[in-house]
């Protein structure tokens, strides 16, 4: 049997948790090692579950452990930049869910300690590991679209989370936490964006307005060289999780996503119907194994990182800009 890379989780949330099940049972060239969490009872959970022996209320006392080779950070976003330092000053290889920080400075300050240190730094971006994303971009490098010109991406959470998380000071708000997505997608199908210019409002949850975010928001942008793209992000798409993806080439065009998650359709004299996505593990579960199985297979292979943190200081400008687009109600160039 090959090496396997010795992996602790830091952080436990829903997505945390789904993580260390993720290197525990799907990714062969993974050990799951130790886990780490604030919240005691959630840590003895899934140590318990997974049958860790090492579980830590402290994130430090992980990394400080010899046995652990790789550090997978998925705290709440305003605990990346601790996190990825101290793992970066102990040597360890890393992989960080987005986005980077919410602060452009903590991003910077992370790419320098990553420059400094040399350590293998694997960004997650899953999107681009989903079968459909990752086959639109095949077509595209292949030419089978022509020039892509212009770039439509829609999505839709089938209700908003809950307040503390989309408060804009733990999460960044809808134009970071949820629209860096798709600001990674455009520049790595269409290049860098230019200038973005953001419409929004809180419309569909009033009690939004308290921890000061939007639930719907409309970004236009120009690319640098000079095609068109238009994002919306909505906390309402009520009919299920909605995330499609159109790009318009000179010699055609693709669409990427699905609606029906169940492939059956009921037919009666009153209408068609089929169900809807539930939510994002039913839709990317496959894209979040893929991108882990990359980050693994990559650094065994001495390899370099297919998404960098450059890829994520650059996605959290084009959001950052977005946010101060729609709060000076003005275009910002980037």
């Amino acid at each position: 049997m090959g090496k396997k890379l010795k992996v602790g989780v830091v952080g436990l949330g829903r997505l945390g948790r789904a993580y260390a099940q993720y290197f525990a049972y799907h990714i062969p060239e993974a050990r799951l090692v130790a886990v780490a969490d604030a919240d005691a009872s959630t840590l003895n959970a899934v140590a318990q579950e997974l049958g860790i022996e090492k579980a830590f209320t402290d994130y430090h006392d992980l990394i400080k452990l010899r046995e652990v080779e790789a550090i997978a950070v998925l705290t709440p976003t305003k605990l990346h930049r601790d996190v990825i330092v101290a793992a970066a000053e102990a040597g360890k290889v890393i992989f960080s869910e987005k986005p980077l920080s919410i602060s452009l400075s903590e991003s910077i300050e992370i790419m320098q300690v990553i420059d400094k240190t040399k350590v293998f730094f694997h960004m997650g971006f899953m999107r681009r590991y989903d079968p459909g994303y990752a086959a639109a971009k095949a077509r595209i490098d292949a030419g089978e679209i022509g020039t892509p010109v212009v770039i439509k991406c829609s999505s839709r959470d089938p209700y908003r989370p809950s307040l503390e998380y989309a408060n804009p000071v733990n999460s960044g708000g809808l134009l970071i936490d949820m629209g860096i997505h798709d600001f990674d997608l455009v520049r790595w199908f269409m290049g860098e964006v230019k200038s973005v210019y953001t419409v929004g409002g809180t419309l569909a949850y009033p009690e939004m307005k308290q921890i000061g975010d939007i639930d719907n928001a409309v970004v236009n942008m120009y690319f640098a060289d000079g095609a068109l793209g238009v994002v919306d992000l909505s906390r309402n798409g009520v009919y299920g999780y909605d995330i499609r993806t159109e790009i318009l080439g000179t010699n055609g065009t693709l669409q990427i996503g699905y609606l029906r998650e169940t492939p059956i359709l009921v037919m009666k004299k009153e209408g068609i119907m089929h169900d809807t996505v539930p939510y994002f593990f039913e839709r990317f579960e496959k894209a979040y194994v893929a991108q882990l199985k990359a980050f693994v297979r990559t650094y065994l292979d001495g390899k370099a990182p297919s998404i960098t943190c450059a890829d994520g200081v650059a996605a959290l400008k084009v959001s950052l800009a977005a946010t101060q687009s729609f709060n000076e109600r003005r275009p910002v160039d980037l």
